[in-house]
């Protein structure tokens, strides 16, 4: 049987949640931003983005680079210098149709 959550404790697990997430991410640095997008239509910078966005509606002021190093858990030029990788010729390849399947 679940027990009914009330909001307080719902927006803790999500972020709780969130948090996970963003832990794995860091300790999966070996998946490129290309295959989540290719796979789930989504990565670290679409993270970041709404992570952004959810500032802004509250009013706060969050830019680009902040957001991603809450996302990366590090300057998103340093991420980039450590673990990001020129994406194949297939890899763009499939990124192209999954952004046509996208755009319906």
């Amino acid at each position: 049987m679940t027990q009914a959550i009330d909001d307080k404790t719902r927006t803790e697990l999500e972020a709780a949640a969130f948090r996970r997430l963003l832990q794995h991410l860091s300790e999966r640095s070996d998946v490129q931003n290309i295959d989540l997008m290719n796979l789930a239509g989504f990565c670290r910078n679409c993270l970041s983005n709404w992570y952004q966005a959810a500032a802004e509606q509250k009013g706060l002021t969050l830019d680009k680079m902040a957001a991603r190093e809450i996302v990366y858990g590090m300057p998103y030029p340093e991420w980039q210098a450590k673990y990001q990788k020129e994406a194949s010729a297939e890899q763009k390849a499939k990124f192209a149709d999954t952004q046509k399947a996208h755009n319906h």
